[in-house]
């Protein structure tokens, strides 16, 4: 990767998923960085064409940041199944369908999962994986990853979050009282220390980036 470089002014943020921003906004939002969207700018989205999450963030950083002729901060994400061979994976977005249908997002994985006979908590395991690329005009790339691993609830709980949170319980809770990314706050999912706990994939890789790209010194945190 090389010498890491510092990241100030304007970045674009390689999204048109209102989830990721607001997330990706709110994580930024410490460091005075003038974030702007890949969506406001009305750039295209390039085809994912990446055998990795890592390949995939790259493409969209990479693209924004030529197509502007500023940074590009991009992430590309998903679900991983232990039960389902690592599936949803790469095509974590794509079971929600062109309509983003979430709900029955989950329900196919829900299906899966009974048809592996994944009715017991360790039959249900999964991960969710962040890879972040944060892009220059010029082709300078870094690259950052964060991992949470979890189990698989059924039916989905709470409101809070987007995607396949209501269905993912993150490690680390308390035994009386687990909760999933959907009923959790988007402090107590994604805040950073010392006031957050860095819970979610993309803030545990965010925390990697803002302390190589944008000078934050992270206290150790209980992640879990």
């Amino acid at each position: 990767m090389g010498e890491h470089r510092r990241l100030q002014g304007k970045v674009v943020i390689a999204t048109h998923n209102p989830g990721k921003l607001e997330e990706m906004r709110g994580l930024l939002a410490p460091y005075g960085v003038d974030a702007v969207s890949a969506g406001e700018l009305d750039l295209p989205e390039p085809d994912e064409t990446g055998l990795t999450f890592a390949e995939n963030a790259r493409i969209k950083a990479n693209s924004a940041a030529r197509l502007a002729g500023l940074p590009a901060f991009a992430d590309d994400s998903g679900l991983c199944v232990d039960a389902l061979g690592g599936a949803p994976g790469l095509l974590t977005a794509r079971w929600a369908g062109p309509e983003k249908d979430f709900a029955a997002a989950m329900a196919k994985v829900e299906e899966g999962l009974r048809e592996a006979e994944g009715t017991l908590p360790e039959q249900r395991r999964a991960y969710f994986i962040s890879a972040l690329c944060l892009a220059w005009p010029d082709g300078h790339a870094e690259d950052f990853e964060g991992v949470v691993e979890g189990t698989l609830v059924w039916p989905p709980r709470g409101p809070a979050g987007f995607g396949y949170d209501p269905m993912f319980q993150p490690d680390g809770q308390p035994e009386n009282n687990p909760r999933t990314f959907g009923e959790m706050t988007g402090a107590e999912k994604h805040g950073l220390p010392p006031l957050g706990r860095g819970l979610s994939h993309r803030a545990r890789a965010f925390m990697a980036l803002a302390e190589a790209c944008l000078g934050a010194d992270f206290p150790e945190a209980d992640i879990g």
